[in-house]
């Protein structure tokens, strides 16, 4: 059973915690005081808190090691908090059993891996609808539009092998969207891509937000970060430092400072090219003159 994106009623088997979700409008994400220490006493998160409002994007940025991807695993269910708690909208994560959990998981949240993992065998159609058919529902025409929203309706029955990077991508978001997810979690989403590829899959996960639902894309890339409403910088397992309406400059000197305050070096952050970004916000609509607005406002 799908529900209503947006609706805050629990799955059967899951746990509602509206009683303990704080007074005001229901974050989409919440994540309240999170740490994750591994075996050997390796601590990944230490007391993590986090609140991102519905239809927002939010760009997660450190250092290799910083906590980036164990914050992304614990806000998606995929690894389970030392303590802590989580919640998509009313739901607390730390209350469901693993079945419920899988439910949330292809109910209500959506995936952008670096790796894609996309299914070799199958067709683009049926890669972008496989979150559809795992759960037994009709999957062909939601995925259709959704592959048509990426623009690759007519590489449908295509097997991915015979796509390009960038589409291969894009097959990816479409998966993601499939479901009406509440919220949308991308690694890396645009790492092994081109500038010209990069925008055009940042600008579907703007989209995205822009439409409602809600975005945590974890990057390295300052100019990715500059599509985001938001930054918010991991250092040592914590939140260093915010950002509104982030600029590349601006998020990129903040990681040289969270650099030079970890006494490591700062080198391993992309150089920004001069303005206009390559594939900052604006690059496509320098192409396209017709593109959104929101693609017509660099920062």
């Amino acid at each position: 059973m799908l529900r209503r994106r947006g609706s805050t009623e629990a799955l059967p088997g899951e746990e509602s915690l509206s009683d303990t979700v704080p007074a005001g409008p229901v974050p989409a994400l919440d994540l309240d005081t999170v740490r994750r220490t591994y075996p050997g006493g390796v601590t990944a998160l230490d007391g993590v808190s986090l609140r991102v409002p519905a239809g927002r994007m939010v760009a997660v940025l450190g250092r290799s090691g910083s906590g980036k991807s164990t914050l992304l695993q614990c806000a998606a269910g995929l690894d389970r908090p030392t303590s802590g708690t989580v919640r998509i909208g009313r739901t607390g994560l730390a209350g469901l059993g693993e079945a419920a959990l899988t439910r949330l998981r292809r109910d209500r949240v959506g995936f952008v891996f670096q790796s894609l993992n996309l299914v070799p065998s199958l067709s683009v159609l049926e890669n972008a609808a496989l979150p559809l058919l795992l759960a037994g529902q009709g999957a062909d025409g939601r995925a259709r539009a959704a592959l048509a929203a990426v623009g690759l309706a007519d590489r449908a029955e295509d097997r991915p092998a015979r796509l390009s990077g960038g589409q291969r991508q894009r097959v990816a978001v479409a998966r993601a969207l499939v479901t009406e997810p509440d919220v949308v979690f991308a690694d890396e989403p645009t790492g092994a891509l081109d500038p010209v590829t990069a925008a055009e899959v940042l600008a579907l996960l703007r989209q995205a937000a822009d439409d409602g639902r809600t975005v945590v894309m974890v990057t390295h890339d300052p100019v990715a970060a500059a599509w985001a409403d938001e930054a918010v910088f991991l250092h040592a397992g914590r939140v260093a430092a915010h950002e509104a309406a982030p600029r590349a400059e601006a998020v990129r000197a903040l990681l040289h400072e969270l650099g030079r305050e970890s006494r490591e070096g700062a080198d391993e952050w992309p150089h920004l090219s001069p303005d206009p970004l390559p594939y900052g916000p604006g690059a496509l609509a320098r192409r396209d003159p017709a593109a959104p607005s929101h693609e017509r406002s660099p920062r």
